[in-house]
């Protein structure tokens, strides 16, 4: 496991304000933060608070109004927007809430797809897809539709299609917020499992039994972070 003091993603005075109409809202107020490799942080706060957009930074979806944002020492304020795309293609996978699978697609051709649309040659994808359901325990479901899955296996799949670009930082929303209780746990050991690989793992949750899975709880509220607590884990 590479070292935790490896640091990956660099936060510099991120703010980011809405204009709406004459008004102005602000989504981050002047945010500071490091995250290193290997680390699982989990982001939390009330609806507002500004957590959801600073992800959205981190995976190169939004830009700070001020402030600047670095991922492996390259400022996203220098990329343009071919070398944005390949950053989230190469450096950073999504997992969502709702799996967001085409539901007329096996689970092997869902984990194959973002890894076509970057070109790489089909039996590369295939094989690398392959590999990723079975890394994530579903190698007997590869040929199945999302329909025939429970919600922990299309989760599953999802944190599959995520890996499929080998990325150093996984960035996962509410990654268990449709899941049961047993059903959720598995979700977080999977993802623990990822963290000790070295894989930077940040997700967005509002629930405290998953937040004890990580290292690091960042809270935010209006805009700032309220408190950065690491649990020694």
């Amino acid at each position: 496991m590479p070292s935790a003091a490896t640091r990956i993603i660099t936060c510099r005075d991120l703010t980011k304000v809405y204009r709406m109409g004459t008004q102005e809202v602000f989504a981050l107020r002047g945010v500071n933060l490091d995250f290193t490799e290997g680390e699982m942080t989990a982001i939390m706060g009330p609806s507002g608070s500004g957590k959801s957009t600073l992800m959205n930074m981190i995976g190169a979806l939004d830009v700070p109004t001020s402030g600047e944002l670095t991922i492996k020492g390259r400022p996203l304020s220098n990329l343009s927007r071919d070398e944005l795309a390949d950053l989230r293609n190469q450096t950073i996978g999504f997992v969502f809430q709702q799996f967001n699978l085409l539901h007329r697609a096996t689970a092997l051709a869902n984990v194959k797809l973002p890894l076509l649309y970057s070109r790489t040659p089909i039996d590369d994808a295939t094989a690398r897809a392959r590999e990723c359901l079975e890394m994530v325990g579903l190698g007997d479901r590869m040929d199945h539709r999302p329909m025939q899955l429970s919600g922990g296996q299309q989760q599953r799949v999802a944190i599959a299609r995520a890996l499929a670009g080998r990325p150093s930082i996984l960035l996962a929303d509410e990654p268990t917020g449709a899941l049961d209780t047993k059903t959720s746990e598995g979700i977080m050991d999977l993802l623990t499992g990822l963290s000790q690989d070295g894989i930077t793992v940040i997700l967005v949750t509002h629930e405290a039994e998953v937040a004890a899975y990580t290292q690091r709880q960042i809270h935010f509220r209006d805009g700032q972070v309220e408190r950065d607590e690491r649990s020694g884990a």
